[in-house]
């Protein structure tokens, strides 16, 4: 199974996910980067995949966010979501042939050793390409110690990196990946636009 990246103009850029890669997604208090898990959880319901979500946030907060955002689509597959103030494993919450979405992932990996993270990293690398799943991580920027930091992105197969400056005009939002599976990466930082509802990336502007 592969999942594409449903988001315009990104999808340009990057190729469909494929199956048993970790991904991570990067970013500040941008919203971006969650809705952007969201969306993909919501394209793997849709083909239909099982996805499992496990989140800090409450639980129903996150469902009827979920259900608002897909459309109502006749089949899609149900979600498991989870609550957890901590993670010692990403194994027992995988699905098979789906789809394991971890939100506020460095908040819930705080208190890890590095060799605890890595462990954690590691099993469910081993287990996503067993079970033919994919797993899809969001950080905060700064959040994590710059040791846990290195030691994700050494270990995912990909990276987003979601970021926002002031400009002269005011906010601009832009997103670099420096990581993809086989050797790609997109070495400029790409404008990305997203009112709460819906994110685009603009090939056309050139963020400095």
């Amino acid at each position: 199974m592969s999942l594409k990246v449903e988001v315009a103009g990104l999808d340009v850029l990057v190729p469909p996910i494929e199956e048993g890669t970790t991904i991570v997604v990067e970013g500040g208090a941008d919203l971006a980067k969650s809705f952007f898990v969201r969306r993909l959880c919501r394209t793997a319901r849709h083909v239909p995949r099982p996805v499992a979500f496990v989140t800090s946030q409450v639980e129903q907060e996150l469902r009827d966010r979920l259900a608002l955002e897909d459309g109502g689509v006749a089949g899609a597959h149900e979600t498991t979501i989870v609550e957890r103030d901590a993670l010692e494993s990403l194994v027992e919450f995988m699905p098979v042939r789906g789809v394991l979405a971890v939100d506020s992932f460095s908040f819930l990996t705080l208190d890890l050793s590095a060799a605890q993270l890595a462990r954690l990293l590691r099993d469910g690398r081993r287990a996503a390409r067993d079970r033919g799943s994919i797993i899809v991580l969001t950080t905060e920027t700064g959040m994590a110690d710059p040791r846990a930091t290195a030691l994700l992105t050494h270990l995912a197969e990909g990276l987003i990196e979601f970021r926002s400056q002031e400009g002269p005009e005011g906010l601009v939002r832009f997103l670099r990946v420096p990581k993809w599976s086989e050797g790609r990466f997109i070495d400029r930082n790409v404008y990305y636009s997203f009112d709460g509802q819906r994110l685009a990336v603009d090939l056309r502007n050139r963020v400095l």
